[in-house]
């Protein structure tokens, strides 16, 4: 109970951690957002990494958020760049990954539970099935999903020139759209009041797609 408490807590305060670690590591920042999305989308076992909120975040301190007594800013354009890049470069790990060892990831197990859950595999399919490739874009807005269908289109063969027009463009629209959402948003005084209830909106329009397949698959099978 206590580790659900301190993961929503990251989760619904993710501007509070964002100052601190602007003002703990400075320009190093800028690396530490890189990584964190590169995890989220590159890593098959790094699912639940806060990436949507996280971009809304980052695009609320590129405006100048003020927290506190003070007003921190991050660099627009290089925080794109760079988090463009991440995205990208995360989901073509991630494709790799299913394609040459994806078979035998899906086998991992720590203790008796199975490092991958076969149900995220599944939904993940649910969506190729309905979306096709454009589901590589689709995704990018779905949490979960997200992490999984760049593995799955490596364990399906999906031709890799394919792969990467969609993920460039998905991953293009993912991080400037919420991005920019912040940025033009995050100076809103209801915004900067309201700061956890944003967050918590922008988590939960996030699952609706996810909600709303496993739904349609549970009405359709009865």
């Amino acid at each position: 109970m206590t580790l659900l408490k301190d993961f929503l807590d990251f989760f619904l305060h993710l501007d509070d951690h964002l100052f601190v670690l602007i003002q703990d590591y400075g320009i190093w920042i800028y690396a530490i957002l890189f990584l964190i999305i590169f995890v989220e989308t590159g890593l098959v076992v790094m699912p639940f990494l806060p990436g949507d909120s996280l971009l809304f975040v980052a695009g609320t301190f590129c405006a100048g958020f003020p927290k506190e007594t003070e007003i921190t800013e991050l660099n627009l354009w290089l925080v794109l760049l760079l988090l463009i890049i991440a995205a990208i470069l995360g989901d073509g790990v991630n494709y790799f990954l299913g394609k040459t060892i994806g078979a035998k990831v899906l086998q991992w197990k720590i203790g008796k539970r199975q490092l991958v859950k076969q149900k995220y595999i599944d939904q993940t399919q649910a969506f190729y099935e309905k979306h096709g490739s454009k589901t590589i874009i689709i995704a990018r807005f779905v949490p979960i999903v997200r992490t999984f269908a760049p593995f799955v289109a490596g364990i399906g063969a999906m031709s890799y020139s394919k792969f990467l027009k969609f993920n460039i463009i998905g991953g293009i629209a993912w991080v400037c759209g919420l991005t920019l959402l912040g940025y033009f948003f995050g100076k809103q005084s209801f915004v900067q009041k309201n700061f956890e209830l944003v967050i918590f909106g922008i988590i939960g329009l996030s699952l609706v797609p996810m909600v709303f397949e496993i739904l349609r698959a549970k009405l359709g099978s009865k």
